[in-house]
């Protein structure tokens, strides 16, 4: 299901008058929704539409007939050009991290009940044998693009990475349209550049880490007109309770387990949304102390830089803390 809405702006061009719209386009797309707001001189509806089925086809895990389905059920190994990007950089990030970030994580996030399928009982002796077959070392991609697994029970998932590459995908389209202006956004990752209709910078906001949106609010507002991503993970964002306990979906690939680390909120502002995506979740599985160590080395990483970062962190007894370093470069003071 989509909406779109039309807000009307004028933009003089030398030699002649070109008229220039704000677009807004809502729906739904990976089981998640979509906002996106774009300065264009003709509705780019279709375009959108074309590029969000071919992502579906690519790498939705829920569509069975896609690619990162067939690989999972070992009835192919071939890739496109979309899911070839995404597994080459998660890689990437998956040795950066130690492989905190791991892309075969997809048993243990079905096992935990976050994925395409669900698990009635828990126990240790289900996570040990599954962490026999997850491990991003398990995977690799040849020359030609196709997929290799060391083990048939690996199994791909690349929900932390996929809004935020669908939001540049969509991004470039944009630009390749002539919108110098935009926002968009997928299930809370965000690619943006540009002003608003009211001709101002972007604004973003980064929410405080609680259950309850409306009574706590934002915690910070990101004014950004400088091309780049915005991505947040926290595990307050996807969970269910298991009696007494909040079971959250970031899952550690070492242990098995959902991540229980002091950080409740991880924002990261990079030059592309995917990295960002791939990183907030990242530094979230980290906890504090190692997700502050990171993320100072990647400030200056000629592969990541320029990133900017935005912790929200819990002390010993429950007070919330803040600590940012590099978002300056894409925000307005």
């Amino acid at each position: 299901m989509r909406t779109v809405f039309l807000v009307v702006a004028t933009l003089l061009l030398t030699g002649c008058q070109v008229r220039k719209h704000y677009y807004e386009e809502s729906g739904t797309v990976f089981n998640t929704s979509y906002h996106i707001k774009y300065q264009t001189d003709r509705s780019l509806t279709q375009e959108i539409d074309s590029a969000f089925e071919a992502l579906n086809r690519s790498f939705n895990p829920f569509l069975s007939s896609s690619y990162i389905a067939r690989i999972n059920r070992n009835e192919s190994d071939l890739t496109d050009v979309h899911l070839r990007h995404i597994l080459s950089r998660s890689l990437e990030i998956s040795c950066l991290s130690d492989g905190i970030f791991d892309v075969t994580v997809a048993p243990l996030i079905n096992l935990w009940g976050f994925g395409y399928q669900r698990h009635d009982t828990i126990t240790k002796e289900a996570i040990d044998s599954i962490l026999q077959f997850v491990g991003y070392q398990k995977i690799h991609l040849d020359v030609g693009g196709r997929i290799h697994k060391t083990d048939p029970r690996v199994q791909l998932n690349c929900s932390a990475i996929a809004k935020g590459y669908a939001a540049d995908v969509i991004a470039t389209l944009l630009r390749q349209h002539g919108a110098d202006n935009y926002m968009v956004e997928i299930g809370g990752e965000v690619a943006v550049q540009g002003l608003n209709p009211q001709h101002q910078p972007w604004r973003i906001g980064i929410r405080k880490p609680s259950d309850d949106f409306g009574e706590n609010g934002l915690q910070e507002i990101l004014a950004v007109s400088k091309r780049c991503g915005i991505a947040t993970s926290g595990d307050y964002l996807n969970y269910y309770r298991q009696g007494d306990r909040k079971v959250a979906h970031t899952i550690n690939p070492k242990t098995g387990y959902p991540s229980e680390e002091n950080i409740l909120s991880s924002t990261v502002i990079a030059s592309d949304a995917l990295t960002a995506d791939a990183l907030a979740t990242t530094f979230n599985a980290l906890g504090l102390e190692q997700a502050l160590s990171l993320a100072e080395s990647l400030v200056t990483d000629t592969l990541f830089a320029p990133i900017g970062y935005f912790f929200i962190y819990a002390d010993s007894i429950g007070t919330l803390h803040t600590h940012t370093r590099g978002c300056g470069y894409y925000v307005q003071k």
